[in-house]
């Protein structure tokens, strides 16, 4: 572990990268019956799948949040 501060989007992207890692095992759960030739999964199955996209829009708005964060920062730096 390092001792640097966390910035103002990094818990915003660490949590989308748990989401997002939920997403990719709930999809490869789901798209592995249609390879092994067993019965497919109900279609809430699929629904958590929609996790992928979730986590990543949840870590793009944290690195949005800390790009918004650092240009407010350099703004004030300037004057």
């Amino acid at each position: 572990m390092s001792n640097t501060p966390s910035g103002p989007g990094d818990r915003l992207v660490r949590i989308g990268a748990i989401v997002f890692l939920i997403g990719t095992v709930a999809t490869l759960a789901t798209v592995a019956p249609l390879f092994l030739g067993t019965d497919p999964f109900p279609p809430v199955a699929y629904a958590v799948c929609m996790l992928m996209g979730v986590g990543f829009a949840i870590a793009g708005a944290g690195v949005l949040k800390s790009i918004a964060v650092q240009r407010r920062q350099a703004r004030s730096a300037a004057q």
